[in-house]
């Protein structure tokens, strides 16, 4: 059982612009083409901020073309959030607020032996890994630069912390790194 910060990012670091869009990465690669349809048949938990949350409930036209459901998991979700934001219907979604240990022990458990994915943003990946949870990094990478943006990982992190375990080239547009969070 594994906490992963699974999410793709900009050349330059961001894994959104500013006003939280993804434009960029939609021409970038299938989805199916990718790690995902395997990554995610192995995640029992979810945990995201409110401003992937909120991206999810402004796009739920696009997200239900693509999958079949404005809401595309059948994990439970934890979402990080200090307001009240609108449930989704038929969605196993709990609103949590302060520090991500307490939440993270009721994601494991629920999770049944299989991984916890930390959804997004950065700053969420960075508190979990503040606390010692984080194991794992995958970021799919495309060839593209945002100049600004939300930051993939608003953390110092100096080696050996993060150590490369695998190098994916994904078609023209992407390439995915794997990296180990090593504990001293």
């Amino acid at each position: 059982m594994k906490t992963q910060y699974f999410t793709a990012t900009s050349l330059d670091g961001f894994i959104a612009t500013e006003d939280d869009s993804l434009e960029w990465l939609f021409p970038l690669g299938n989805i199916n083409e990718s790690s995902y349809p395997a990554f995610i048949a192995e995640v029992g938990a979810l945990a995201m901020g409110s401003s992937t949350y909120e991206w999810m409930l402004r796009h739920a036209d696009t997200v239900a073309a693509e999958t079949g459901s404005p809401w595309p998991y059948t994990q439970p979700a934890w979402v990080f959030t200090s307001r009240k934001l609108p449930l989704v219907e038929r969605a196993d979604i709990r609103f949590v607020n302060g520090d991500v240990r307490d939440a993270h022990a009721q994601m494991r458990a629920a999770a049944g032996g299989k991984n916890v994915w930390i959804v997004g943003g950065g700053d969420l990946a960075g508190q979990f890994f503040d606390a010692g949870l984080l194991d794992e990094l995958i970021l799919q990478v495309g060839s593209v630069t945002l100049g600004r943006g939300k930051p993939l990982f608003p953390r110092r992190v100096l080696s050996p912390v993060l150590q490369l375990t695998s190098v994916r080239q994904m078609g023209g547009g992407m390439c995915e790194l794997r990296y180990d969070v090593q504990r001293g």
